[in-house]
């Protein structure tokens, strides 16, 4: 891949809201996603981030493009899509959220003892869908048990290029670490460890494969 070829990644956490003053997410930092960014920025790319709520400086050049629900995610990646010839998906989207979210904060006395959820849209696997020939979609797992099994079933299911492991029961790794451990896994059955490294290096080390 080359000069102007245009990249569209996602990165940080999704949130979403059970009143004005509480939400559901997960430890997400986006570092790998924005490692990701500054990569492809310094590989020539023309580089689209979609990034959830976090603080992170980013490098002039990247074009950012700030959400915070899944839904909101679901629509910036969708809207930039067909323009993207490599499209890497390492957000952490909430699978799920609240069915009601209530208008005002919920006082102490009145807060349910459950909450019902509902599904939010699968974004990766509609991005699957949409692929073109001329297209590369890679996916990430953040797994914590059977974790080759399930990232090779989220690859295959989501009709994704490559999709890269991390397993993130490891202590001082992955989440809200400077430091990540992945596996990338390819639909044809090509197997690169990453071994512990920061987040900068794994993600030169990712464009070097997938690039390849």
């Amino acid at each position: 891949m080359g000069k102007s070829l245009n990249c569209l990644i996602s990165a940080g956490p999704t949130r979403e809201w059970i009143d004005p003053v509480r939400f559901i997410s997960n430890p997400s930092s986006g570092k790998m996603g924005y490692a990701l960014a500054s990569e492809a920025h310094k590989r020539n790319f023309k580089v689209n981030l979609v990034s959830g709520p976090v603080l992170l400086p980013i490098e002039k050049g990247i074009d950012v493009t700030y959400v915070e629900s899944a839904e909101e995610m679901s629509i910036a990646m969708m809207t930039q899509f067909n323009e993207a010839d490599l499209i890497i998906m390492c957000a952490a989207v909430c699978d799920h959220k609240p069915k009601e979210m209530w208008g005002q904060k919920k006082k102490k006395a009145d807060f349910p003892t459950s909450i019902e959820f509902v599904s939010t849209k699968d974004i990766l696997y509609e991005l699957g869908k949409r692929k073109k020939e001329n297209q590369k979609l890679i996916g990430f797992a953040a797994e914590t048990e059977s974790c080759e099994q399930n990232a090779k079933k989220k690859l295959n299911l989501k009709n994704l290029d490559w999709i890269a492991l991390n397993d993130v029961s490891i202590k001082d790794i992955g989440f809200e670490s400077d430091l990540n451990e992945i596996t990338l896994y390819s639909n044809s059955e090509q197997k690169v460890k990453l071994s512990i490294a920061s987040k900068e290096k794994l993600a030169a080390q990712i464009f070097d494969i997938i690039t390849k």
